[in-house]
């Protein structure tokens, strides 16, 4: 909201207050002022003048030569491009050596071979924003009213000698959302009094009953509903401090009538709809709920179908307005106006968002009814708006008003002691000084001992609980002069939980691997949730999804790793090797939560190794990834508990390439190569992948890793070469091997696979290095001998398998 100071200053006496002071002020007790602005900074030899004379420039089609009284003893000739320049007018005038907005510089000079001393300005140039300049002079040069006095300073007659804050208004403050809103705050702020003026209304012998009659269909939908009646008004350009005072609050103005709706907001807050009464069509006024598929055509000309969400304004039949949002273009007020039916009423506030949200009619007053008003000032408002419409617009007032209401005004009472205000703000402030700040905020209240029951005034809807009362308390005594204090808490020293070291460690081992980490939105489609999970159940879909790329919680991590993946690829960044660390969600059906999991995933394509004068090309493969597995669990002390079982039933990876992780007897995940055809919906060439669950790694219980130091006694080794079936594993092997080999086997390494000349078909040759070691004393080779027999006798016994 944009306060003016000068109109602050028609209720408080605020001379000894710098306009910077006040805003800094206002800010550091909870009310913020996002700068202060002074519209006229820069501006200079910018005066009121007169047009004397406007005659047609004989070079040009669109220009004309103007000769304009500036208070000096001749006219000064000035050539002017404007549509609505004209003779007897009053206008703004940038003299020789002026400034105009943008720090413009404004001399003399020849316009098409005619002299021109200066420039006649229209209100952009002067530095208003087109939303705020009246719609006549859109396109033109402003025009001044009659009685503006000749080469007087243009800054004094348009208020451009003012101070504008643009405070920034939290929702639980929608009292400061109008002028005196903002007065009854600084005046707390500084201990003044705001003096409100008072106004008469003129009425005739007329009835109101004899014009109008109001009827609420449902007191929740609008509480209170007056309508008053003005007739014999003439529509017109409202004064110059009535524009003034719009333009610097924000506002375009319009007319009189309108303009004066919009003042009234400005001040009380107040929304307030000017009807044109002969065009309601009725003598009545219903308010109800719209029927589904009724049309309204709204002021901005747009026919707009309404629905039982939708409080509306009718005629008894049809609507004639949006409530609280935007009236009915049928009814508004036109030049041709006589009569006007002046609406000020409340609505309930969560009907007013969702009607202006539905049809995007975010405007001042649904923002008003939305985060409330001060109900004990609607019918001052509304009186108020209609004395002005006697006053500018020659308007007779008809006797009383049409009004439905069942509400109530009274001051809320919240009852809190000293004590509890010390002890919240860690403070020891004396009653007396607490009742002082009440005093300033305009609350009433009794002292009963230690305990204070506060009087709230309607015009603090906010203030409602204890803890509201102690903000103010605060806010009054200053923010800054609170204690700092730091809480009082036993000592616990920092550490990380085990599941906090799991995920720091795998990032670790992950990165010295050579992967890098994306963090990834848990947010996808409901396909790719589904598609590459190993989890049986129906993704959890978001209510209201921002889009439907990001509608569904995700329950797997390689679909993200795959899209970023392909956004790389795309962009010639062939070599990928990607992890993720993340929460999947499955929903539970005896929670009201989904589930969430701890994951690890990752995806790789290209080149392990690039190409160079030394090295040739490698391309990553099953084994690879597969590795990197190996490597991260063998450091976690799991190496003995994790297998790698051959799958071919999961749909997205490659069946021949592809294993399950298995940790203790259970799958926790799968690693291997993505099925080529997945691959190719990602534009992408061969890519290995894996995914497994953390938490059932922090679950199982782990080998503890030690160093033992450089044995002793010499080791040995023996080298054995066995022909197998080709489908026996060598994770089937080397269990085998591990079983019977003997307490001092420490080594068991595949050296070579052999299938091709000399090996029978479906048969292939597999030859292992065994390594022993005696940490006590040296091995001799009958240990080592009976160990290798045994081992040998176990695999021909349980695979079938030739010794070579």
């Amino acid at each position: 909201m944009k306060v003016s100071y000068k109109w602050l200053q028609e209720y408080l006496e605020l001379a000894d207050v710098e306009p910077k002071a006040l805003a800094d002020r206002m800010s550091r007790t909870g009310i913020e002022v996002d700068d202060v602005i002074e519209p006229g900074a820069g501006l200079k030899k910018i005066v009121v003048g007169h047009a004397l004379d406007v005659i047609d420039h004989p070079d040009s089609d669109h220009l004309h030569i103007c000769q304009v009284d500036i208070g000096e003893e001749e006219p000064t000739q000035i050539v002017c491009g404007a549509p609505n320049i004209a003779a007897g007018q009053k206008i703004i005038v940038a003299l020789h050596g002026a400034r105009i907005a943008g720090n413009m510089k404004i001399k003399k000079g020849k316009i098409r071979g005619q002299v021109s001393n200066g420039m006649i300005c229209s209100l952009e140039e002067l530095g208003y924003s087109d939303s705020v300049i009246p719609k006549k002079y859109a396109d033109g040069i402003f025009v001044l009213p009659e009685d503006a006095e000749v080469g007087q300073d243009i800054a004094t007659v348009l208020g451009l000698d003012d101070a504008i804050l643009d405070i920034d208004i939290t929702p639980n403050r929608a009292d400061a959302l109008s002028m005196r809103g903002v007065a009854h705050e600084v005046a707390a702020i500084y201990n003044k009094k705001a003096n409100f003026a008072t106004y008469t209304n003129s009425q005739t012998e007329d009835k109101i009953e004899d014009y109008m009659a109001v009827a609420v269909d449902d007191q929740n939908d609008s509480p209170a509903y007056h309508i008053q009646v003005i007739k014999n008004v003439t529509i017109k350009e409202s004064p110059m401090w009535l524009q003034i005072k719009l333009m610097n609050a924000g506002m375009r103005p319009v007319n009189n009538v309108v303009d004066i709706t919009n003042y009234i907001l400005m001040e009380y807050g107040q929304p307030l709809h000017a009807f044109d009464y002969d065009k309601i069509g009725s003598k009545e006024i219903l308010v109800r709920r719209a029927k589904n598929g009724e049309q309204l055509k709204t002021l901005d000309g747009v026919d707009r179908e309404l629905s039982e969400s939708n409080i509306v304004i009718t005629n008894g039949q049809e609507p004639i307005a949006l409530a609280g949002v935007m009236g009915g273009f049928d009814s508004e007020i036109t030049d041709s106006t006589t009569t006007v039916a002046l609406e000020f009423a409340l609505f309930d506030s969560l009907s007013i968002r969702k009607t202006a949200t539905a049809f995007n009619l975010r405007s001042e007053s649904s923002a008003r009814f939305e985060k409330g008003i001060n109900v004990a000032t609607i019918e001052e408002a509304g009186h108020h708006a209609a004395a002005l419409i006697h006053e500018l617009a020659g308007g007779t007032i008809v006797e009383g008003t049409a009004s439905q209401t069942n509400l109530t005004v009274e001051n809320k009472e919240v009852a809190i002691t000293l004590a509890k205000i010390n002890r919240s703000l860690g403070t020891a402030i004396e009653m007396a000084e607490v009742s002082a700040i009440f005093d300033q905020l305009g609350f009433g209240y009794s002292v009963d001992g230690d305990r204070l029951t506060i009087s709230v005034p309607p015009r603090r809807w906010d203030i409602s609980i204890e803890a509201d009362i102690v903000e103010e308390v605060a806010r009054i005594y200053g923010y800054d002069r609170l204690p700092a204090t730091l809480p009082v808490t036993a000592s616990i020293p920092g550490q990380l939980t085990p599941a906090q070291k799991l995920i720091r460690q795998t990032r670790h081992e992950m990165e010295a691997s050579g992967l890098t980490q994306n963090i990834s939105y848990v947010l996808t489609t409901a396909e790719k949730s589904k598609a590459y999970t190993q989890y049986q159940a129906e993704p959890i879909r978001l209510a209201w999804p921002m889009s439907e790329d990001r509608s569904t919680l995700r329950m797997n991590l390689v679909s993200s790793l795959l899209e970023n993946t392909a956004y790389n690829v795309a962009r010639n960044n062939a070599d990928i090797r990607f992890y993720e660390i993340g929460k999947i969600f499955l929903p539970d059906s005896e929670a009201v939560l989904p589930q969430e999991k701890e994951q690890v995933a990752a995806v790789l394509t290209g080149s392990i190794v690039q190409k160079g004068w030394q090295t040739s090309r490698v391309a990553v493969d099953f084994y690879h990834v597969k590795g990197i597995l190996e490597g991260y669990f063998t450091r976690l002390g799991l190496a003995d508990k994790i297998v790698y079982r051959p799958t071919q039933s999961i749909d997205w990876m490659h069946p021949g390439r592809t294993a399950e992780i298995v940790l203790d007897g259970t799958v926790i995940g799968y690693v291997g190569q993505l099925h080529p055809s997945v691959a190719k919906d990602y534009d992408l060439k061969e890519t290995y992948a894996f995914e497994f669950n953390l938490d059932q790694v922090l679950a199982t219980d782990k080998e503890d890793i030690s160093q033992d130091p450089i044995p002793k006694y010499p080791g040995t080794s023996r080298d054995i070469a066995i022909l197998v079936d080709a489908t026996v594993t060598h994770e089937e092997i080397r269990s085998i091997i591990e079983a019977n080999a003997g307490k001092f086997l420490v080594n068991i390494h595949l050296f070579d696979i052999y299938q091709g000349e000399g090996i029978e078909d479906g048969k292939k040759s597999m030859a292992y290095s065994l390594a022993f070691l005696n940490p006590q004393e040296t091995l001799v080779d009958e240990d080592v001998q009976t160990a290798v027999e045994k081992v040998e006798s176990a695999l021909a016994e349980q695979l079938s398998a030739s010794i070579r």
